[in-house]
């Protein structure tokens, strides 16, 4: 292992916090209106956004991304990898957190939905100053949780040609022949990424257990 092999690494590093960043963020976006939608009260729309997360939930990420890779140059769109894995896991983001969001609503005492009413609070009014702030607070140990499965997800990006930290050490291993040295260091990158996360989810959800008791 060189310079020039650890440099490669970091820049494949580099486009795995990408996709974690551009996946999270855009899922958060996607996932809010799911949750939105599936407390509607409005059975069509949560029957259709019920079935839009048995899917994505149902099915590999990796097959999800073949999907959106391939499935969309067969009817002629083409998308470059990079593109096809931000999509595909903004989809698979978008359906699990919308579920996580979704828990966290209901789980706010009903009383406050109903004295929200009594006030004559707007739909909007009473989501945006009352239930969401509670449904977020509920929601951060699992959201944290999501998280850290999406930076490992993002190895998979591997199979459709896109160079991220585990493809880059891919290549690295096949040049050099020390794929136990490789992998190695691209373990202890995420590693870096992922355990600081976990330890913050479980701090939130035990300060959160002991407010609640």
């Amino acid at each position: 292992m060189g310079r020039d092999e650890i440099i490669f690494l970091l820049i494949g590093l580099k486009w795995t916090i990408a996709l974690s960043i551009v996946g999270f963020v855009c899922g958060c976006i996607a996932g809010l209106f799911i949750a939105l939608a599936r407390t509607s009260g409005v059975r069509v729309v949560e029957g259709l956004t019920a079935g839009y997360i048995a899917v994505f939930q149902g099915t590999p990420l990796l097959m999800q991304l073949f999907v959106v890779y391939y499935g969309l140059a067969l009817i002629g769109i083409k998308v470059d990898a990079w593109l096809a894995v931000a999509v595909g896991l903004t989809l698979h983001a978008s359906a699990y957190l919308g579920e996580i969001w979704r828990g966290a609503i209901e789980a706010v005492p009903q009383g406050q939905t109903e004295a929200s009413k009594a006030l004559a609070l707007s739909y909007s009014s009473r989501m945006k100053d009352i239930i969401l702030p509670q449904a977020l607070r509920i929601s951060l140990p699992a959201t944290i949780g999501f998280l850290v499965q999406l930076i490992k997800g993002t190895s998979l990006a591997s199979i459709v040609g896109f160079t991220e930290l585990t493809r880059a050490g891919n290549i690295i291993s096949n040049q050099i022949f020390q794929p136990l040295t490789v992998f190695g260091i691209v373990g202890i990158l995420y590693f870096i990424m992922c355990c600081p996360l976990t330890i913050y989810g479980a701090h939130l959800e035990r300060k959160f257990a002991a407010q609640a008791r």
